[in-house]
C-alpha cells in the first residue's frame, strides 16, 4: 500500500468522514406524505383530532328474548341517529350482521375450496362441510322498519347492508328516530363456527349462549370514508358509532346472565345471597363467589317455566353482548382506581373449572391494572370473561375466551397459557377497539396489532409478578417469533396495512408482526420512556374518537419527537424482512509493524509517524489512547432497514454494546460501511446479539464466523 494511500486512509478513520463510500439514492426513507392522507380541520398534521372534529352517534332501546327452545332470538329495537357531520344525508346505512350465515351469503359464494378424497366430515382446515352448500336457516328476518309514529319507512337490504330511505334529508345538528323488528336462529358454534352463538353439553341437556351481533346496528359514517359500508365476509370485523344502550334480555328464569351495561334490575333478577355476595366481592382481594359450582349444578338439573327480563344500560359504548345459561358459575372481585371500584368477573360452566376458578377474573384484574397504565384509566365500572369453548371475541365490558380442561378437570400448560393468552388480549380489547375505536373491517392491524403488543407487555408484568411463570410462554411480540413469517416467500405476505379480507395469513400479518414492530418500536429504536410517553398520547388523544393509522402514525412521531417514517414504510406498507449481515471485517492497528487487514499486511511505523505529524495533539492523544480501527462492512440483504446492535468482546474479556440508529443506512440501504476505534483489541463481533431486530439469518452475524443455524432453521428444527 502507498504511503499517500495510507495517510489517506488514516484521515479517513480518524475523522470519520463519509468519503469513499459509496452512496446510492433509497426511498427507504421517503416521507410517508403520498401516502397518508393529507391533514386538514378534522385532523391535524401532528395527529391529534382537528379543532371541527366530529363523529356521528347512535342511541339504541333494545327488547330482545332468547328462546330456549328452539334456540332463536327475536327482537325490537328503537336507533335514534345523531347527525353531527357537516353533511346533509339522505339515507343510514345499517349492517345486518347475521346475515353472513344466510344461504346466499357472499361468504359463502366468494370462499375457494379444492375436493380431497381423505378430507373430514368437520373440524379444522379443509372439510366436506366446506364444499357442501350451506343447510343452517341464518340471517336476520327483518319483520318491520318504521319511523317513530310507526310508519313504514322504505329500505333496501344488500347481503349484509341494509339502506333505509329518511322521509326528509337529515340536517347537520338534526336527529332521527327509526324501530327495526327482526329475529334469527342461533348458529351452534361447535358445528358452524362464528363469533356467536350456543354450544350444546350433552350430557346435562342444556346450552351456553354467547351472543353479539345480535341487533341491526348502525354503520359508521366518517369524515375520511363517509358511509363505512363494506360488506361483511368474515374476517373483516366491525366499525361502529358510539352511543348510549338501554337493552332488555329475556331469558328462562333460572339463568345467570351477564352482558355489556349496569344491570338496572339487580333485585328483580338476582336472590338476597347473590346481592350480597356481589357487595363483598367489591372490596375483596381474591375472586368471591357469586354463584357457586354446586349452585350451577344444580341448577342444571332442573328446568324453569317461568322468564325473567334483565335490564342493562351503558353509556358511550360501541357495542352490546350476553351470556346466559343455567350453567353458568359467576365470582368477581374489585379492582381500585382512585375512589372508584371496577367489577372484574368471570362466568363459566363447571367444564372450566378447575382452570378458570384459579385464573380468570385474576388475569381480568391484571389486564385492566396494566392497560390503564400505558393507555387510559378503564372508563367502565365492569369486564367480563365468559368460557366459551372454541372462540376468543371481544366487545365492551364482556369478551369470550377459550381454554377448557380435559372432562376429568385435567389440563395441560399449553391449555393454561393459551387461557391466560386469550383473556389478557380479549379484555385488552376494550382498550382497542371498543374505547380507542378504529375501523376493524378496513385496519385489522389497529385493534388486533395494537392489542398483542399490550398483551405481550401484560403477559410480560404477569410472568414477573407470579414466580411460577418463569418460564411463560410468549407467542407473539418477541422479535425472534416472527421471523418464521417473515421468511416466507414474498407472494405469500401482504403489507400491514392491507384491508381485512384480503390479508393473506391473517394471523402473523395483522397480530404478530405489527406487535413484534411496535415491540421493536419500543426496546430498540425509541427506548421505552419516548415510546410509552407517545403511546398513551395516542391513547389519549383517540379515546372514545376514530383513529386512522395516519392518526397512529403522526401521533407516535409528534409525541416522541422523532421521524418513524422509514419505520411505518418498511414494517408496515412492505412485505421486506430483515437479514443483516456483516460482509468483511478490515483491522488496523497503530503504532505497531503490522497493520493486519483480510488483504495484506503493511508496514505502518513510518506512515504512522508521518501521519500523526500531521495532527493536533488532542488528535495524536486520542490516536494513542485508542489505537486500533475496525472498518466492519455490512449488506441488508432483506431490504428492511434497522439500527445496528454489534456488541464488542475485547482480548481481556470484557464486553461493550454499540447502538447505532438506522439513520446509518440513509445514503445507502443496501451497503454500508463503519469505523469503530478502540482502546483495546477485539477478539468477536456479533450483530444482533440479543436478538432484538427479527433479524432472520443468524450465520452472518458473527466474526469470527461461526457454525450457527439461522432461526428459521432452528424454527424447522423444533417443528419435526
Amino acid at each position: 500500500m502507498k504511503k499517500t494511500q495510507f495517510i489517506f486512509l488514516l484521515t479517513f478513520l480518524v475523522i470519520g468522514t463519509a468519503l469513499g463510500q459509496e452512496r446510492k439514492h433509497t426511498e427507504k426513507f421517503e416521507q410517508l406524505e403520498y401516502e397518508l392522507r393529507d391533514p386538514n380541520e378534522y385532523r391535524t398534521a401532528s395527529g391529534a383530532p382537528g379543532h371541527k372534529y366530529w363523529q356521528n352517534e347512535a342511541d339504541y332501546e333494545i327488547s330482545v328474548e332468547l328462546n330456549d327452545e328452539n334456540q332463536s332470538i327475536t327482537g325490537r329495537e328503537t336507533i335514534t341517529y345523531h347527525n353531527n357531520s357537516p353533511d346533509v344525508l339522505k339515507y343510514l346505512w345499517v349492517q345486518l350482521d347475521q346475515n353472513v350465515r344466510a344461504k346466499d351469503s357472499h361468504t359463502y359464494n366468494t370462499a375457494t375450496n379444492s375436493i380431497d378424497h381423505n378430507m373430514p366430515a368437520n373440524g379444522y382446515g379443509a372439510t366436506m362441510k366446506d364444499v357442501l352448500d350451506p343447510t343452517f336457516e341464518g340471517g336476520f328476518k327483518i319483520s318491520e322498519v318504521s319511523d317513530a309514529s310507526g310508519k313504514d319507512l322504505a329500505y333496501i337490504v344488500n347481503k349484509t347492508m341494509m339502506s333505509i330511505d329518511l322521509p326528509e334529508p337529515l340536517k347537520p345538528g338534526e336527529s332521527f328516530s327509526f324501530n327495526i323488528a327482526w329475529s334469527y336462529n342461533i348458529n351452534d358454534r361447535m358445528q358452524d363456527g362464528g363469533r356467536s352463538g350456543y354450544e350444546y353439553f350433552e350430557e346435562d341437556d342444556n346450552y351456553l349462549y354467547t351472543i353479539a351481533q345480535f341487533y341491526p346496528r348502525m354503520c359508521v359514517y366518517s369524515d375520511y370514508d363517509g358511509w363505512q359500508n363494506k360488506q361483511f365476509l368474515g374476517s373483516g370485523e366491525f366499525a361502529l358509532p358510539f352511543g348510549d344502550f338501554k337493552v332488555s334480555i329475556t331469558v328462562p328464569a333460572d339463568h345467570v346472565l351477564g352482558s355489556t351495561g349496569k344491570l338496572q334490575n339487580p333485585e328483580e333478577v338476582l336472590t338476597k345471597t347473590q346481592l350480597e355476595r356481589l357487595e363483598k366481592a367489591k372490596t375483596a382481594t381474591e375472586p368471591v363467589m357469586i354463584v357457586t359450582q354446586k349452585e350451577a349444578e344444580k341448577a342444571e338439573k332442573e328446568r324453569a317455566t317461568a322468564k325473567k327480563t334483565w335490564v342493562f344500560e351503558a353509556d358511550s359504548v360501541r357495542d352490546f353482548a350476553f351470556a346466559t345459561s343455567r350453567k353458568l358459575i359467576w365470582d368477581a372481585m374489585g379492582v381500585p382506581f382512585g375512589d372508584r371500584i371496577v367489577m372484574a368477573m368471570s362466568y363459566y360452566p363447571k367444564e372450566g373449572n378447575p382452570l378458570w376458578e384459579e385464573y380468570s377474573t385474576r388475569v381480568v384484574a391484571h389486564t385492566l391494572r396494566v392497560y390503564s397504565k400505558h393507555t387510559i384509566e378503564y372508563p367502565y365500572h365492569k369486564a367480563i370473561s365468559v368460557h366459551a369453548k372454541r372462540i376468543g371475541m371481544e366487545y365492551p365490558m364482556i369478551c369470550f375466551n377459550f381454554g377448557r380442561p380435559n372432562p376429568d378437570g385435567s389440563y395441560a400448560d399449553y391449555v393454561k397459557y393459551g387461557m391466560i393468552m386469550v383473556i389478557i388480549h380479549e379484555v385488552g380489547h376494550n382498550f382497542f377497539p371498543m374505547i380507542i375505536n378504529s375501523d376493524e373491517r378496513q385496519w385489522t392491524w389497529m385493534d388486533e396489532g395494537l392489542n398483542t403488543f399490550m398483551q405481550y407487555i401484560t403477559e410480560v408484568e404477569w410472568a414477573a409478578n407470579n414466580p411460577k411463570e418463569k418460564d411463560y410462554p410468549f407467542r407473539e411480540g418477541p422479535p425472534n417469533k416472527i421471523v418464521p413469517y417473515m421468511s416466507m416467500n414474498k407472494e405469500q405476505l401482504s403489507p400491514i396495512m392491507t384491508n381485512s379480507e384480503q390479508v393473506q395469513n391473517l394471523g402473523p400479518n395483522a397480530y404478530g408482526k405489527p406487535a413484534t414492530a411496535l415491540n421493536i418500536l419500543r426496546e430498540t429504536v425509541l427506548g421505552k420512556e419516548l415510546f410509552d410517553r407517545a403511546f398513551k398520547e395516542y391513547s389519549e388523544r383517540w379515546a372514545f374518537k376514530h383513529p386512522t393509522p395516519a392518526d397512529f402514525f403522526r401521533t407516535m412521531e409528534d409525541a416522541s419527537g422523532t421521524d418513524l417514517d422509514w419505520f411505518w414504510r418498511g414494517w408496515f406498507y412492505g412485505v421486506d424482512h430483515v437479514d443483516i449481515a456483516m460482509t468483511s471485517i478490515k483491522k488496523f492497528k497503530i503504532g505497531e509493524s503490522e497493520t493486519e487487514t483480510f488483504e495484506e499486511a503493511v508496514d505502518a511505523d513510518d506512515e504512522f509517524n508521518e501521519f500523526t505529524a500531521e495532527l493536533s495533539e488532542e488528535q495524536k492523544a486520542q490516536v494513542e489512547e485508542k489505537p486500533y480501527f475496525y472498518e466492519v462492512s455490512l449488506e441488508n440483504k432483506g431490504g428492511l432497514v434497522m439500527p445496528l446492535i454489534l456488541e464488542f468482546t475485547y482480548a481481556d474479556g470484557s464486553r461493550e454494546v454499540k447502538r447505532i440508529p438506522a439513520e446509518i443506512w440513509r445514503r445507502n440501504a443496501e451497503k454500508i460501511s463503519k469505523v469503530f476505534n478502540t482502546e483495546k483489541e477485539v477478539t468477536s463481533i456479533v450483530l444482533d446479539p440479543f436478538e432484538e431486530t427479527a433479524d432472520i439469518d443468524l450465520t452472518n452475524n458473527y466474526w469470527p464466523k461461526q457454525q450457527t443455524p439461522s432461526r428459521f432453521q432452528l424454527y424447522k428444527e423444533g417443528k419435526k
